[in-house]
């Protein structure tokens, strides 16, 4: 195989690469049962007029697997953080002693699952689109590559079913991974 078609699969399977990575770091904020100290990835604070994320400027713990207490290294900003939670739309309400901020996640209800189920989906199918977007990419980088160095017809064949089988592995560990979390959230 030529240099050209080394990159091609190099650039594209770092491309189905980065919508796997894009999709874990989207279930990660996704709400289960459980108090998970990674839904605060989107919470950011406005530290000095400095926008901050709360886990770096602060002290995050799970307490009976349904609280998270944050504690902040300066205390002064517990108000900006207090707004900046509301701010985020986590579904819970903070409450300050002063010295913490506790965040109380009350059990999710039969139809509070089944509407995480569905976003959940949604973002395996955004996964899905980005996998085939670079699949049509190498494609299209393929043709290019054949018009230039005038590559045999049965070996641009071989080549498209790589892309193709590259293509299903990918959109296969999206399948799974949508299952695996699924399951997660509606685990009571």
């Amino acid at each position: 195989m030529s240099e050209a078609l080394d990159e091609l699969f190099l650039f594209g399977e770092e491309k189905m690469e980065k919508a796997i990575t894009q999709l874990h770091r989207e279930f990660a904020s996704v709400r289960t049962g459980r108090a998970n100290p990674l839904v605060l990835d989107k919470v950011v604070v406005d530290y000095y007029g400095a926008p901050t994320q709360l886990r770096q400027m602060s002290q995050v713990s799970v307490q009976e697997g349904t609280t998270l207490v944050i504690t902040p290294y300066d205390k002064s900003v517990l108000k900006e953080i207090e707004k900046a939670i509301i701010k985020a739309d986590l579904g819970v309400n903070p409450n300050s002693d002063g010295i913490c901020i506790r965040l109380n996640f009350p059990p999710l209800t039969e139809e509070s699952r089944k509407l995480i189920v569905k976003d959940v989906k949604k973002m395996g199918e955004d996964a899905k689109v980005a996998v085939r977007n670079a699949r049509r990419d190498m494609t299209d980088d393929l043709k290019k590559i054949e018009k230039e160095e005038n590559l045999p017809e049965d070996m641009v064949k071989d080549v498209q079913d790589k892309i193709q089988k590259l293509t299903d592995k990918y959109t296969g560990i999206v399948d799974s991974e949508v299952t695996a979390k699924e399951k997660e959230v509606l685990t009571v």
